[in-house]
């Protein structure tokens, strides 16, 4: 296979920049070593959000990009993305009052926020959101955010890709990559056959996300330095500490902060901490410590303390950041880096430093920009994907209820929570599960939480999803409410239909159309 771009990872950078060279036109390459959002773009902590914290480290252009994608994306995909107001009390002894309005003004104004509520002023004694808070605070401040489903998102730029012509691979990794002349001449792995292959790139991205110094180091003939930052970062899933639909902002007095969060209907989120890691990012959980910090800290703010106990989940990830030089994790860029390796008359490689989920498109457009001298075709269609819609996400920003109706309507007999979870996952592609489905027995095998076979077989064939992981971690996060016992049928399940696809030739349509 030959192709004009081969790109290594399967994240929210690799799939995006993926989808916009597809919809320019190019061949498109690429390659996952696991499975889609596997790695850090998964661990997040669900936010597109400009970084209110980033001003105080003066990064105004990364803030104001990413303020003005914000409403953006929200408007690509409005089944997974949606506005989240965000309580942040003033806290005596740390941030002062004026320093909070300040900061909330330029976040207000620094973006062009044309959709999302402003900042409004709070009485924490009076208002809902001071009655799960001690009473320390008397005043809080209310700002606008957006929610993301931070693997969603990456599954439906892969989908996109693929529907604009990209090749996308999963359980595939990079084993070599080495230039002839013009063009590089990978080897690839199946991590499931262990059968390797060869393709052949004009230029190579490497979006290998915390694996990106490793790809330099190891796996590619390049003299280009490795400057990466690996930063943990760490989260907490409890059982609904309140009751309203708003998320927290606290600040502790080591001058970090925290988020509290919403999270799957049931559930709180808390993080995240940042710290500095060494080792193989696969191997990333959160420790006892960060463990301990987090409920440490929200328990500073909670009336109700939290404790080891009511931590129901936790998970991990390690943000590759650029490495500026900076003396604390929580202090290094955000921003993104590309560095490009162009000898001339050699083929490109271009390698991607740090980046946030709500910058994902913008840095997309950056990475072609700078192969634009290498391919002609690049210069057409630019910004074409802030105007198009993600799979799904054909519906107004306002019209999530008006989805949810339409979709009762046409199936009756369905209960209403089981098709508003189908239309937050999938928006108008729920119908693609349901089909002509009359009733539940309609969907096959039942493995709890309203997961259904018939959601199961869609994920396999539309979403390249593998393994029960895939399904209840990534795809869903209804590894949260099922059994032990319910898990392990998925995964036998999911096994099952992977070995009737091999012993009859065939196979999910994400690999198909590889």
């Amino acid at each position: 296979m030959q192709v004009d771009i081969a790109i290594i990872g399967g994240g929210i950078n690799g799939c995006g920049i993926a989808r916009d060279a597809a919809g320019r036109g190019l061949s498109i390459y690429l390659c996952e070593q696991n499975d889609l959002a596997s790695g850090t773009s998964s661990w997040s902590t669900k936010l597109i959000h400009g970084g209110l914290r980033y001003l105080e480290h003066y990064e105004f252009r990364l803030v104001r990009e990413a303020l003005i994608e914000r409403e953006r994306l929200w408007r690509l995909a409005p089944h997974i993305i949606w506005p989240l107001r965000f309580v942040l009390p003033a806290h005596r002894g740390l941030r002062p009052a004026w320093l909070l309005r300040l900061g909330l003004f330029l976040y207000d104004h620094l973006g062009g926020r044309k959709l999302l509520p402003a900042t409004r002023t709070l009485n924490l004694l009076s208002d809902e959101a001071g009655q799960p808070l001690k009473p320390d605070a008397n005043t809080g401040f209310e700002y606008s955010d957006c929610w993301v489903d931070d693997a969603r998102l990456v599954v439906l730029n892969a989908m996109d890709a693929r529907a604009h012509g990209a090749v996308i691979e999963t359980r595939q990794k990079l084993i070599a990559a080495e230039r002839i002349n013009s063009l590089w001449r990978l080897t690839i792995e199946d991590q499931n056959t262990k059968v390797t292959k060869c393709v052949e790139a004009r230029a190579l991205v490497n979006a290998a996300g915390p694996w990106v110094a490793d790809i330099l180091e190891h796996k590619v003939l390049t003299d280009m330095e490795a400057r990466v930052r690996l930063v943990q970062g760490s989260h907490i899933v409890l059982r609904r500490l309140y009751d309203h639909d708003r998320a927290y902002i606290f600040q502790n007095a080591d001058g970090r902060i925290i988020f509290a969060i919403p999270y799957q209907k049931y559930f709180t989120l808390i993080g995240t901490t940042d710290r500095d890691y060494k080792g193989d990012p696969a191997d990333v959980r959160a420790t006892e410590d960060e463990i301990a910090y987090l409920i440490e800290a929200a328990s500073e703010y909670f009336k109700a303390p939290l404790k080891r106990d009511d931590v129901v989940w936790s998970f991990s990830g390690v943000r590759p950041l650029y490495d500026d030089g900076a003396s604390k994790a929580q202090e290094a860029t955000r921003d993104y880096v590309l560095k490009l390796d162009a000898p001339e008359g050699k083929a490109p490689l271009l390698s991607v430093f740090g980046g946030k989920i709500t910058t994902y498109r913008r840095l997309a457009e950056a990475v072609l920009d700078r192969f634009k001298p290498h391919f002609a075709a690049l210069s057409s269609r630019i910004g074409w994907t802030a105007d198009e819609v993600l799979p799904g996400g054909n519906f107004p920003v306002t019209g999530f209820a008006s989805l949810v109706s339409e979709l009762c309507a046409g199936y009756p007999n369905f209960e209403h929570e089981f098709l508003e979870r189908l239309c937050r996952l999938y928006g108008k592609c729920a119908r693609d599960i349901l089909g002509s489905a009359q009733s539940m027995s309609d969907l096959g095998q039942h493995f709890g939480g309203t997961l259904t076979e018939r959601e199961i077989d869609y994920l396999i064939r539309a979403e390249w999803a593998q393994t029960a992981d895939d399904v209840l971690w990534r795809r869903t996060k209804l590894g949260l409410i099922l059994t032990e016992t319910e898990q392990t049928s998925v995964a036998t399940a999911m096994l099952n239909k992977r070995q009737v696809m091999v012993t009859h030739g065939s196979s999910p349509e994400g690999e198909r159309a590889a």
